[in-house]
């Protein structure tokens, strides 16, 4: 077993949903994962996560991001819906990837590969919404779903507009690119990168990352709004960062990780837009920890916060938290 550590702001939701996805993906491709906040020095927060190996947790699912290579799935019988009349079938935020990509497809502006499966988590599949796999040959393979869920529970989609969730995830771990200049195509280069993912970090300064991956910011453009740090909202006085061009910067490890961190447990929605979530103070396994974050295990160490979903046109967007009680309960 080997143990890591990184720092964690537990007033960003979207760093504490995001290592439940620590957990969840060190579950998966190490086994006996465990893991649990650190608060004793309460302006160095840390996330402790531990799993099977010789290697640090965190290097290991961080190296497997950068390199997956996501598809969308859909129910058997699904196909892509022909594009509305004026609709040019673009998405926003989804020029061109990464040039490592190896879906030619995709690269050359055509839709992206869609596997069709016999289970699917709703009664139909939205265009926008199915959800993704990755992983395969030598790597598990991983499906991501939350935001498609169709059972009873919140799905907690935060995202809308003419973004899909294939390609907000391909964002957050390839990186976008602009369309090339004629230069760049006689060259046969690609465009110049817009924003990066996971993949142009990794590659960038691996160390950085691994140490303090939620820390190392980017310019981004559509993302699954989980990190407040690039949560924008509309004010009255004529200016949108969409309409301007301007990025934000936010983590995609943090974008993505909270994606998966939901995929099997969910904040409490108590009231409209209003949302709870706990930090717990032990290491739990995740089948555990799904529950901690939801308050659902009071015997353990826990601390307790709220926030907004605050709104920016039809997207909600994550907000900073506030600390309902300094009480912390004890087993």
């Amino acid at each position: 077993m080997v143990e890591a550590a990184i720092p964690v702001d537990l007033f960003n939701p979207g760093q504490v949903f995001a290592c439940l996805g620590f957990m969840e993906a060190a579950g998966i491709l190490l086994g006996d994962a465990a893991g649990g906040f650190d608060w004793s020095d309460d302006s160095n927060t840390h996330f402790a996560l531990r799993a099977t190996g010789e290697r640090n947790p965190f290097e290991t699912v961080l190296e497997f991001l950068a390199e997956a290579q996501p598809n969308r799935w859909g129910p058997v019988g699904y196909a892509d819906p022909p594009p509305k009349k004026g609709e040019a079938g673009e998405e926003e935020d989804a020029e061109e990837e990464d040039d490592d990509d190896t879906d030619e497809t995709a690269a050359a502006g055509a839709a992206p590969s869609l596997d069709l499966s016999i289970t699917f988590p709703a009664k139909s599949g939205d265009r926008m919404a199915l959800p993704i796999r990755f992983g395969g040959e030598n790597r598990p393979v991983v499906e991501l779903d939350h935001w498609a869920d169709g059972s009873s529970r919140e799905s907690f989609k935060l995202y809308a507009g003419n973004r899909s969730a294939d390609a907000i995830a391909r964002a957050m771990l390839k990186g976008v690119r602009g369309k090339p200049s004629k230069k760049q195509k006689a060259n046969g280069q690609p465009g110049d990168v817009k924003t990066k993912g996971v993949r142009q970090l990794w590659k960038e300064d691996r160390a950085a990352l691994v140490k303090a991956p939620f820390d190392v910011l980017t310019p981004m453009g559509g993302s699954f709004n989980f990190d407040p740090r690039g949560a924008w909202t509309a004010i009255d006085a004529g200016y949108s960062p969409n309409e301007h061009k301007h990025t934000i910067e936010a983590s995609p490890v943090v974008e993505f990780l909270a994606a998966w961190g939901l995929e099997n447990a969910r904040p409490i929605e108590f009231g409209l837009r209003r949302v709870r979530y706990t930090a717990w103070g032990v290491n739990l396994p995740p089948i555990l920890a799904r529950a901690a974050l939801a308050g659902a295990l009071p015997a353990v160490p826990s601390r307790q916060f709220r926030f907004e979903l605050d709104l920016s046109g039809k997207n909600k967007v994550v907000t900073f938290a506030q600390e309902e009680s300094h009480a912390i309960a004890h087993g």
